[in-house]
């Protein structure tokens, strides 16, 4: 599946709050949203499989309506993205194997990994991944226990090292786009840049609007 990292936006149910995930889901890809992460560490794994099959029923319905598909990525949780038919899993180091998510999922499967520093990277098995998830650029609260920040210098060295479309993640905010685009990377990871907004369509918007224009500035 052909997939955008532009503005991928990784849920959290509690910065979500009275709206639901759902519906800030909905509304964020309606916005401009062009990957979606369901990532739940506290929801057991029926309720995570239900909200994640409701999810990709949407978005399918989205895309024959609308013609612009939105790949929906599972961090973690294997089993889930296998039930819910999802579109991918995004495992961090100490998740589940990029080789047991590529054999189980199939080929056309979505798969990404967390990557900190050069020596991830270079043990990375590029040949089973579809990108990575390059970070924590900044320390963020919506995951205590993320590796050390690497900063946009750290970004960068990643990015221009990396054979795979990276995705700059944590506490990634509208006003680091610019910098997130000159380092290389390939899109914007967010989470409450959109999550914690009081109207989430009109923050991926704004996120878009201003990656797509850093590209422009950067050409």
């Amino acid at each position: 599946m052909r997939f955008d990292l532009s503005v991928y936006l990784v849920t959290d149910t509690g910065l979500c709050g009275d709206a639901g995930v759902e519906r800030t889901v909905e509304e964020a890809v309606k916005g401009g949203a062009t990957t979606v992460q369901l990532r739940d560490k506290h929801a057991s794994d029926a309720a995570m499989i239900a909200q994640a099959k409701r999810l990709k029923a949407w978005l399918d319905a989205h895309a024959a309506s609308t013609g612009r598909r939105v790949a929906l990525i599972i961090n973690d949780r294997l089993n889930v993205a296998l039930e819910s038919g999802a579109d991918g899993l995004h495992v961090g180091q100490s998740d589940t194997a990029v080789q047991e998510a590529r054999q189980a999922m199939g080929e056309d499967a979505i798969i990404g990994l967390s990557i900190n520093n050069q020596g991830q990277l270079a043990a990375a098995p590029v040949a089973l991944l579809d990108y990575v998830g390059l970070g924590p650029v900044f320390a963020t609260p919506s995951k205590q226990d993320h590796a050390a920040p690497i900063g946009f210098d750290g970004l960068a060295e990643l990015a221009s090292a990396c054979p795979l479309p990276g995705v700059a993640i944590g506490g990634v905010k509208i006003e680091h786009v610019e910098a997130i685009r000159r380092s290389g990377a390939n899109g914007i990871a967010v989470v409450s840049a959109i999550c914690g907004q009081a109207a989430p369509h009109d923050a991926a918007k704004a996120l878009l609007h201003r990656w797509q224009a850093a590209a422009l500035a950067k050409a």
